[in-house]
């Protein structure tokens, strides 16, 4: 499998609704050396939800007391009272164990993470064909109430300014295309030596 050096990160960040759940999901059945990291966040779960697979669901204390002793690669208060962040020895762990990893991570995690390991990740951006399909998706998605929903979208506008940061950036026209262009970016990307 090659040394912890030889392994590489895949970071794919977006606006909440833009598909970046699913392309993930689509590259980790798609790539056996591949590995998950998990988040941790202070947020209650969604329904179907599970503790160390979805996210690591910790106390405001506990993230804090993480951030404060340096436990974690990158955090942000995302929302007002919620955190998200990547614990590094989760990180560490699947690298480790011989596999590259994939995070699924909010703009400024993705970018930190990015600015942390170089030219050994990958960084890509998901956008929606418009803010209007995104905010469509939300509703459709019948995870969040309305209020939550416009704050999401407010957040959608000032993170789709971070997309030229990015290695690469997806438009999710058509989710057969996003998975099929991601799946031959990230196959190239850890093809290359």
């Amino acid at each position: 499998m090659g040394s912890i050096q030889e392994k590489k990160l895949i970071v794919v960040s977006a606006p909440s609704g833009a598909g970046k759940t699913t392309l993930v999901s689509h590259l980790l059945e798609t790539i056996p050396d591949l590995a998950f990291s998990v988040s941790a966040t202070t947020r209650a779960p969604r329904p179907g939800e599970t503790n160390g697979k979805d996210y690591f669901f910790i106390t405001e204390t506990q993230f804090k007391a993480a951030v404060s002793t340096g436990d974690l690669l990158e955090w942000e208060e995302v929302y007002n009272g919620t955190f998200y962040g990547t614990l590094k020895s989760e990180v560490n762990r699947m690298l480790n164990s011989g596999f590259h990893v994939v995070f699924d991570v909010d703009v400024v995690g993705g970018l930190n993470i990015k600015k942390h390991f170089g030219k050994r990740a990958l960084a890509i951006f998901i956008s929606p064909p418009s803010v209007e399909v995104l905010e469509e998706r939300l509703i459709n998605r019948r995870t969040d109430q309305a209020d939550k929903i416009k704050q999401r979208i407010e957040k959608a506008r000032w993170e789709l300014g971070f997309a030229p940061e990015f290695d690469l950036n997806i438009v999710n026209h058509s989710l057969e295309k996003a998975k099929a262009e991601i799946l031959r970016n990230v196959t190239e990307f850890l093809n290359k030596s």
